[in-house]
């Protein structure tokens, strides 16, 4: 009999509850953000080699120079989302994949984009294999997608810059997009709310660490 290569054990689930303590004692409130980190099994996004890892609250590298983000980031990120079950969301950054699995583990429509072709490739044949139901797109973030216009919530997982105006374009009144900002070592969290009149009314939420968020070739 073959090893189920998506096992998820007791073992598994004990190191999640305990990941989810550390992170409520670091401030995260949102049960339903707590729910979606116990429900998810991050190991799945870890190559075989790195599972001891897997429910350390740290970021740890996924190739292509980029990572999977740190637990407590991810539902730092997710608790400013103020998802609700049924939002269409918009993902900047595939990576792993972890990020939109939590989303879609708590009831949003999850459509994501990534810039390496090795991430999109590898997450677009996992996710659904995972049980995530996940629109995958290889693509630059930048643009977003207008196809699939307007989102109620938009997520960029990688340090921006600037805050491009497709993504404020592509939602809806009363969404809000979750935007690392700053081309330094460090960015500034910051969340942007639409109101019903497309007025943006920005917040900022503190320095975070991310890779940063890169364009196609034709981009400037």
């Amino acid at each position: 009999m073959t090893e189920n290569k998506y096992a998820d054990t007791f073992r598994h689930k004990g190191l999640r509850k305990k990941l989810v303590e550390s992170i409520r004692l670091k401030g995260i409130r949102d049960e339903n953000v707590l729910k979606a980190i116990e429900a998810v099994p991050r190991h799945l996004f870890f190559d075989s080699g790195f599972l001891e890892f897997a429910y350390e609250d740290k970021a740890f590298p996924i190739g292509a120079g980029q990572t999977i983000s740190q637990p407590y980031t991810v539902a730092f990120q997710t608790e400013l989302l103020q998802i609700k079950r049924g939002d269409k969301v918009l993902e900047i950054g595939t990576g792993s994949g972890y990020q939109a699995s939590i989303l879609y583990q708590m009831g949003a429509k999850v459509f994501s984009i990534e810039r390496q072709r090795l991430l999109f490739t590898k997450a677009k044949e996992q996710l659904p294999q995972m049980g995530f139901a996940i629109k995958t797109f290889f693509g630059d973030g930048y643009k977003g997608l207008p196809a699939f216009a307007p989102f109620d919530k938009i997520i960029v997982t990688a340090g921006a810059p600037y805050v491009p105006e497709a993504l404020t374009n592509q939602l809806k009144p009363g969404g809000i997009l979750v935007i690392p900002l700053d081309e330094g070592d460090s960015q500034l969290m910051t969340s942007i709310r639409k109101l019903p009149d497309s007025t943006l009314i920005t917040t900022q939420h503190g320095r975070f660490r991310f890779v940063p968020l890169l364009g196609d070739k034709s981009h400037d």
